[in-house]
């Protein structure tokens, strides 16, 4: 996981400004409301933002959630974000997202402040995250985690540790929710 220090962060974007006033940088109104505590998840590629939010169930959470999609990015030309108010994501968690969704940005946001910056990063080893496609593969067969190697990062490529099956990553399938 990639941070930021706190001199870093004082240029975020007005997605994750506010001050729980709906006042973002210079002047402008916020898109979404900034929430006092919990996780911006930002950078969101626009086909991505409803598997996320099912992966983590969000339709079960019980406090504040916002979804936003096909946001303006400079960077992606459209975002998705989601805001989930007192929820905040260890590196497990954040690592299990980014075999969905790699280099996306997690704010965890604290008193209406951005404290810590994280990119989820696809791990080089995922260990009990997926099944294995093999259906005769052992992890399929007997109560024992996967194990998959990434074998390519960049075209999202996994190979199971005990058959030696490859996987695309957008078509492998959890083992759990998130």
């Amino acid at each position: 996981m990639e941070n930021y220090n706190k001199a870093q962060l004082q240029d975020s974007t007005p997605l994750h400004t506010g001050r729980g006033k709906g006042e973002g940088p210079k002047g402008k109104d916020l898109l979404v409301a900034a929430i006092e505590n919990g996780t911006v998840i930002d950078h969101i590629p626009t086909n991505k933002v409803f598997t996320i939010a099912s992966l983590l169930e969000l339709d079960k959470c019980s406090d504040q959630v916002t979804i936003g999609n096909n946001f303006v990015s400079d960077k992606m030309g459209k975002k998705g974000i989601i805001k989930i108010a007192n929820r905040f994501f260890n590196d497990s968690e954040i690592s299990r997202i980014a075999v969905v969704c790699p280099n996306i940005r997690f704010c965890l946001i604290k008193d209406y402040d951005v404290v810590e910056k994280k990119i989820a990063v696809l791990p080089d080893e995922l260990k009990g995250v997926i099944h294995c496609a093999n259906p005769v593969c052992i992890t399929n067969n007997e109560p024992m985690k996967t194990v998959f190697y990434v074998t390519d990062k960049n075209a999202g490529v996994v190979k199971c540790r005990y058959c030696g099956k490859e996987q695309n990553i957008d078509k492998v399938k959890f083992i759990d929710k998130i």
